[in-house]
């Protein structure tokens, strides 16, 4: 049998000063998943150098609506900036009940291998800002909050993470905070 898992990122503008999208979630009200989402971003930000995420309930509802759409029509679109307002999107597929909730958010991550240090979007030793905005928006200094929610088909696992305020603001730098890191 055949595994798969594909990704898609957004590129999102985001204005100063907005309101967020939601507000954190105890530990205790998290699913396993979504307690293991939110690890595997904050084990990202911290490898970065920049400040935990917090857990959104807002963002997680609106990441459930657009997960649910995807796996009912089995296919991989980035909701429109209309639909998502302020916040950045990452996607994720994957075969049915195959991958773990750590290696989902492992796919963004590992995007880290062609990412340098720069000016929004020439960010990527492959020329190509795309082969690494999963993995910006993740650690984006800016970024405080996500919500992830997944659906599933039978066939395929849709995973779907929001971020409040969005990451990948053209003309921003982005850099490793390396002196947070060694806390």
């Amino acid at each position: 049998m055949e595994y798969r898992a594909t990704i898609l990122s957004v590129m999102a503008i985001c204005a100063a000063g907005l309101l967020g999208a939601g507000s954190a979630v105890a530990k205790e009200t998290r699913t396993a998943d979504e307690e293991a989402w939110l690890e595997a971003h904050n084990e990202a930000r911290h490898a970065f150098g920049t400040a935990p995420l917090s857990w959104s309930l807002q963002l997680t509802r609106e990441a459930q609506a657009w997960a649910d759409v995807l796996a009912h029509t089995n296919t991989m679109r980035h909701s429109s900036r209309d639909e998502r307002a302020k916040t950045g999107e990452n996607l994720w597929m994957g075969t049915a009940g195959y991958f773990s909730p750590q290696r989902m958010i492992g796919y963004f991550v590992d995007e880290q291998r062609y990412f340098r240090s720069g000016y929004f979007p020439d960010i990527s030793t492959t020329g190509n800002w795309s082969d690494v905005g999963h993995y910006t928006q993740i650690v984006w200094a800016e970024t405080r909050e996500v919500g992830c929610a997944k659906a599933s088909n039978g066939h395929n696992d849709f995973l779907v993470c929001r971020y409040y305020p969005a990451g990948n603001v053209l003309g921003e730098r982005i850099e490793p905070r390396r002196q947070m890191a060694k806390r």
